[in-house]
């Protein structure tokens, strides 16, 4: 199975923390109320066999699916702090030949409090060079 999800979640918390040092909380898992705000989480949603490029039972290629959520729960000013983090998560996924497939605010059930924002982007991906690194074919097309 071809798997990416540690080289997303690494690329994209590393460069968030970058960004916003150790006040931002990320998680690879869902979590409607983080230990801490703000909070990230990055999930793999999907990884599915991209059918065109399938030959017998090996997997040449992966459909894949994450969803990004940011909350924030400042009195003031957390629809733009969580605004923010998602521009640049975004940027993040796009420079990386990810296709943005939603970003909407949501109400988090758990505390109308909090501000959340979620996207989901998707990519196939194969395999890259023989060092074991993987390829984001842009525009999700092989």
């Amino acid at each position: 199975m071809i798997d990416i999800e540690n080289d997303v979640f690494n690329y994209v918390s590393n460069a968030v923390a970058l960004a916003y040092g150790d006040d931002v909380y990320i998680s690879g898992e869902y979590d409607d109320s983080p230990a801490s705000f703000p909070a990230v989480t990055i999930v793999e949603a999907d990884n599915s066999a991209h059918d065109r490029m399938r030959t017998e039972n090996i997997e040449n290629a992966v459909n894949v699916m994450y969803e990004i959520n940011v909350y924030s729960n400042r009195t003031a000013g957390r629809k733009t702090e969580a605004k923010k983090i998602s521009d640049l998560i975004d940027s993040l996924m796009l420079e990386k030949g990810f296709t943005r497939i939603m970003r909407n605010q949501v109400p988090n059930l758990a505390n109308a409090k909090i501000y959340r924002i979620v996207a989901r982007y998707r990519a196939v991906v194969g395999p890259g060079n023989q060092d074991g690194s993987f390829l984001i074919y842009q525009n999700n097309t092989l």
